[in-house]
């Protein structure tokens, strides 16, 4: 299957900084990929070039099979969503004027496919639709970053890019959207790029966990693998706390070794 992102030895430096260095990547369609490290180690500078925002030094970025260079940047983007930290709202729009933007661009006056995309994707992010007529300034915070997914979401992109989505929430409202992003994912296949400082969230969330630490990758891999066999010392030194816990979601309970659920059913013959 051919990947949907791919990066051939990119680098990309800030000044004398070397953010990533030969860096290769290539991530399949519908993986929801969690990148964890240390600030600084170059996990936004990834999501940015997915869709443009920045340009590597030196290397090919693919998505969707096309060399970006050679893409129409808008037309780029209108096919990957972007949701980050705070959500970052347009304050003088209502809840439905926010999630209608993108929509509204792309279908011109067709007010009725526009007004049913806002639904859907009010509906999907577990909003009730007496909120549409709200202002940001009128809405919880977590209430703010289900509607930015929903903004993000609602033109219907082949992939989803989130950088610390949830930084700014606390930790009830944080658990329960964590559970709507990854109910999003199971209902709608889409690709997920997901940067975290948390790894116990990257290991709950992803189906596979990107770890970074000074541009460069000390393993990509499924949570189970990380748990089961850290690739670096740093790797080792990152999962420390979590190798004996289990954040696996419950219908993956039995592929965690630290979990009890991980030997129902088998005999013991000691």
């Amino acid at each position: 299957m051919e990947p949907i992102i791919e990066f051939e030895h990119v680098r990309k430096s800030y000044g004398e900084k070397t953010v990533l260095g030969d860096f290769s990547l290539a991530v399949a369609p519908g993986d929801f990929v969690t990148i964890v490290g240390a600030s600084g180690g170059g996990k936004t500078t990834v999501l940015k070039m997915v869709n443009g925002l920045l340009t590597p030094d030196a290397g090919t970025i693919r998505v969707m099979g096309r060399d970006i260079r050679e893409m129409d940047l808008i037309q780029l983007r209108r096919n990957i969503g972007y949701a980050i930290q705070g959500s970052v709202l347009f304050p003088h729009m209502t809840v439905a004027e926010n999630i209608a933007y993108v929509p509204n661009l792309l279908n011109k006056k067709d007010k009725a496919r526009t007004k049913a995309a806002v639904a859907k994707w009010l509906a999907i992010v577990g909003l009730d639709e007496e909120l549409l007529q709200r202002y940001p300034a009128e809405l919880s915070g977590g209430q703010q970053q289900r509607v930015g997914i929903a903004r993000a979401l609602a033109a219907s992109p082949e992939i989803l890019l989130m950088d610390e989505p949830f930084g700014a929430v606390d930790e009830i409202t944080r658990a329960s959207l964590q559970q709507e992003i990854a109910r999003i994912h199971c209902e709608t296949g889409i690709t997920v790029l997901f940067v975290t400082h948390d790894i116990a969230e990257a290991l709950r969330l992803g189906t596979r966990v990107l770890v970074m630490a000074n541009g460069e990758i000390q393993q990509y891999a499924t949570p189970e693998e990380i748990l089961r066999a850290p690739a670096t010392d740093f790797v080792r030194q990152l999962v420390a706390g979590e190798r004996h816990a289990c954040h696996l979601p419950d219908d993956r309970l039995a592929d965690c070794p630290y979990s009890g659920a991980a030997f129902t059913g088998k005999e013991d013959h000691t």
